[in-house]
């Protein structure tokens, strides 16, 4: 007997809602229907705008206290539906469910952080203005506050943790939110709905809308969101920021992250781990990770020890199921999808392109793929991949290593393989990148720190403390007439 698959309602407002049609949710594994999802109306949509825009002075002015412990309750409710959660995560997003797992995990960390961050942000920095004859007795106190309500739009390739790094910091500066999760994996993001709706917010604070991709001009230009936060590709970001050049955006958006490893990292230890490293995180989540490994430059003198190591651990990666714990590799969000890496690695090997491994599509999978003597004039070295490939390239020198980590449009993460700390210091100041990771894949991320690129990789930061600064601006109170 087949069971009939659940409608999931929409927030609106902070409390749940159905439109008048719903769209079906299905899995990248084996095509079978997820869910269901109700899709807001034109109305629905404007009575959340609307109810965003008129809370937002007292969302702003509401106690630090009542928004941590709302944080506080998401991360302990998220704690508590951890499995539930990540078959969830696996079912809709085709990630294997340990991924999923991780997931769940630092979502959990990252509402706590915001809890932390909500009780001690916006404490004000008092400064003397009595340095000149003109500011004798007076005194300057800062403070942030909300730039108003903000609009949040999610991909899918994290379909919860990348929703909590937009509604977390929001409601911890004290900004209403709209969510927009991504409309191939919606129903992660509405379970974070189900646990805000357990709170104390006032209603209007925050709303999800699984509104398709068609309808996101009007909002984008809606003047009541004065926020955009959008993590996708660099397309789609810059387009956004073209048509609204008055409001202010955070754009989280693509690399093609390359893993430099140099010449002191030399032991067989060392190139174990590197290698083990590089096969785990160009493949983890499909490829579809804006900080996967894609690129790696090795120096000459220890290229020819790397390489066999990084195939071998590469063909290691156990595929197949994503409900099943053992594999490490599932499909991608889709089969066009996968076509587009296929095609990409094709145009590669036609070019001279070496496959050491992979190089096999079945369906929305596509098997963890090697690449050495790739072109750098085709696709897959000048774009961001977003799937399970890597390519490997010889150099001559750390000035050499950095020049090719830096030959990019992108400019997210890098990681340097190094013991030597003037090289780290070296990497530091010369990758043009927003993160520097030594000693390990440009792929670590720790969900409390600064995170965003350069170049087109993106504008601003998130982390839960940084996207509140983006969220909000400063306002200064002069005292005057008084006694210093």
């Amino acid at each position: 007997m087949t069971s009939t698959p659940v409608t999931h309602a929409f927030w609106l407002a902070g409390r749940q809602a159905t439109g008048e049609t719903t769209f079906d949710v299905t899995s990248p594994w084996d095509g079978r229907l997820v869910g269901k999802v109700g899709v807001p109306t034109e109305a629905q949509v404007e009575e959340a705008v609307a109810a965003a825009h008129a809370v937002r002075d007292e969302f702003a002015a509401t106690p630090a206290h009542v928004r941590a412990a709302a944080l506080d309750h998401v991360s302990r409710r998220l704690v508590e539906r951890t499995e539930e959660i990540a078959q969830l995560i696996s079912a809709e997003n085709g990630k294997p469910v340990k991924w999923a797992r991780g997931e769940v995990g630092r979502a959990v960390s990252v509402f706590r952080f915001a809890a932390e961050e909500a009780r001690r942000f916006n404490g004000g920095e008092a400064q003397r203005l009595d340095t000149d004859l003109g500011g004798q007795g007076r005194l300057a106190l800062t403070r942030r506050f909300p730039k108003g309500a903000i609009l949040g739009i999610a991909p899918f390739n994290f379909p919860l943790n990348l929703c909590a790094h937009k509604i977390a910091p929001a409601i911890a500066a004290g900004a209403p939110i709209i969510l927009k999760p991504a409309p191939a994996t919606p129903l992660s993001g509405l379970v974070i709905g189900e646990l805000l709706a357990e709170t104390d917010l006032p209603a209007g604070a925050w709303s999800i809308l699984p509104v398709a991709n068609d309808r996101m001009p009007a909002l984008v230009q809606d003047p009541r969101l004065p926020v955009i936060s959008f993590t996708g590709s660099e397309k789609v970001g810059y387009a956004i920021m073209d048509s609204v050049p008055r409001k202010h955006c955070t754009l989280e958006l693509g690399g093609n992250g390359a893993a430099v490893v140099l010449a002191d990292y030399a032991s067989d230890a060392d190139l174990d781990w590197a290698a083990t490293r590089i096969a785990t995180f160009s493949n983890y989540q499909g490829g579809q990770s804006c900080i996967s490994v894609q690129r790696v430059i090795a120096d000459a003198s220890v290229y020819d020890r790397l390489l066999p190591r990084i195939v071998a651990a590469v063909e290691a990666q156990v595929t197949g199921d994503p409900a099943d714990g053992a594999t490490d590799v599932g499909p991608l969000v889709s089969e066009d999808a996968a076509k587009r890496v296929e095609a990409w690695v094709d145009e590669a090997v036609r070019a001279g392109a070496s496959l050491l491994a992979g190089g096999k599509r079945d369906g929305a999978s596509y098997a963890p793929t090697v690449l050495t003597d790739v072109p750098g004039d085709v696709t897959i070295s000048c774009e961001e991949v977003f799937g399970p490939v890597l390519t490997v390239k010889k150099v001559d020198g750390e000035d050499a290593a950095f020049a090719a980590a830096n030959d990019s449009k992108y400019g997210l993460q890098a990681g340097v393989f190094t013991h030597d700390l003037q090289a780290a210091f070296r990497a530091h100041r010369a990758l043009e990148v927003g993160g520097v990771v030594i000693g390990d894949v440009p792929s670590y991320r720790a969900d409390q720190m600064p995170y965003g690129g350069a170049k087109q990789s993106g504008v601003g930061r998130e982390g839960v403390k940084f996207a509140m600064d983006d969220y909000t601006y400063e306002r200064v109170l002069v005292l005057t007439g008084i006694a210093l």
